[in-house]
């Protein structure tokens, strides 16, 4: 089986990791050979080299220059893959001359989000929808994701995030990590994003000024990067400027959820719909109770009652009353980790992502 992986790049992202963690999965299958394009020079999850796959390197400079498309096709006339797998639109529109011309399978896997009330006015449904006629099969994280493009039934096809956890078997000293960030309170409630405008930390830092209105035992921290950062810390009010960590881009997450009592994930439903969100795995899958935005494919992994919590958009005073009922309810927010662990080891696992897409590519070129 000779497999031909196409992406934009490996910066950091749940997108790039997922497929990372397949490349990684697959030195348990004897007779695959795997090959894999990255459109740019930005590789940021560098155990990539580690793996037995050859690595191409065809940065699109400039941006649209047009030889990237013979260039890609001159790598598949002389490999011949099996099939050609894209992660991500663009990947998808420059693999379709060449699926053509030489009869390779496509399989489109531009699906990780959930978008609302998309038209083709919008420039992603637009440009995801020239590429379906082309593709195979089109791969959406959620269901959620594929009804939100409107990917052809007969072509669409779920496979779920899969957690590693491997990635939580050598953690931090909690009383280490806690430490180091600061952090003297006996509570922590997190969200893990990047600040973006798809990630709603406006509305995570106002139920947080609500929470301690009512108590004084808990700290706020927020791990990511991105342009809104500075933003959001002028959301924070000098008197409370302790009471809440930025942390900016870490390479330990792990670490740094694993002392949450609470993992929250706050989303800007207008600009973004989550598909299956990276920082959800990794809190049920350490067991941390989920307060989350409603929609998307976070209905299809939490559970609310049992796993989490889900609340609507933009309510800090939904969230922070949420927040509240969970810090003041111990055994339930327990119960409600113990239960988002168990449902990650049985519907989220990494094995099962693996086992899924090589039964795909096992029956596309049977």
């Amino acid at each position: 089986m000779k497999i031909l992986y196409l992406i934009d790049s490996l910066v950091s992202g749940g997108r790039e990791r997922r497929l990372v963690e397949l490349i990684k999965g697959f030195d348990q299958y004897p007779g695959v050979s795997l090959k894999l394009v990255v459109f740019s020079d930005k590789i940021h999850y560098n155990e990539i080299y580690d793996r037995d796959i050859d690595i191409i390197i065809m940065k699109r400079v400039p941006k649209r220059n047009p030889m990237v498309f013979h260039r890609l096709y001159k790598l598949c006339k002389a490999y011949r893959p099996d099939l050609i797998h894209s992660w991500g639109t663009m990947s998808a529109i420059f693999a379709i001359p060449t699926s053509k011309l030489l009869n390779i399978k496509l399989i489109n896997g531009n699906i990780t989000d959930a978008p609302k009330n998309m038209t083709l006015l919008h420039k992603e449904l637009f440009r995801a929808k020239l590429t379906f006629p082309f593709s195979t099969v089109v791969v959406g994280n959620s269901l959620a994701g594929l009804k939100a493009y409107r990917v052809p039934k007969e072509k669409g096809i779920c496979i779920y995030n899969g957690f590693d956890f491997g990635r939580v078997a050598n953690l931090k000293d909690k009383k280490l990590v806690k430490k180091e960030l600061g952090i003297e309170t006996k509570k922590v409630i997190g969200m893990v994003g990047g600040f973006f405008d798809r990630k709603d930390y406006k509305t995570f830092i106002n139920a947080a000024l609500l929470v301690l209105k009512q108590r004084d035992d808990v700290t706020f921290v927020a791990v990511g990067e991105g342009p809104n950062l500075e933003i959001c810390k002028d959301l924070v009010p000098k008197d409370h400027a302790n009471d809440f960590v930025f942390t900016g881009a870490r390479t330990d997450v792990e670490s740094i959820i694993n002392i949450f009592d609470i993992g929250v994930l706050s989303t800007n439903s207008e600009v973004h719909g989550e598909g299956i969100s990276n920082a959800i795995l990794e809190y049920m899958a350490m067991e941390k109770p989920v307060v989350a935005t409603i929609g998307g494919g976070t209905n299809e992994i939490v559970e609310p009652g049992k796993t989490g919590i889900l609340i609507p958009d933009s309510a800090p005073e939904n969230m922070a009353s949420e927040l509240n009922y969970l810090l003041e309810n111990v055994v339930d927010a327990k119960a409600m980790g113990q239960k988002g662990k168990q449902r990650i080891e049985e519907f989220f696992s990494l094995a099962k992502m693996i086992d899924a897409y090589h039964k795909l590519y096992i029956s596309l070129i049977d």
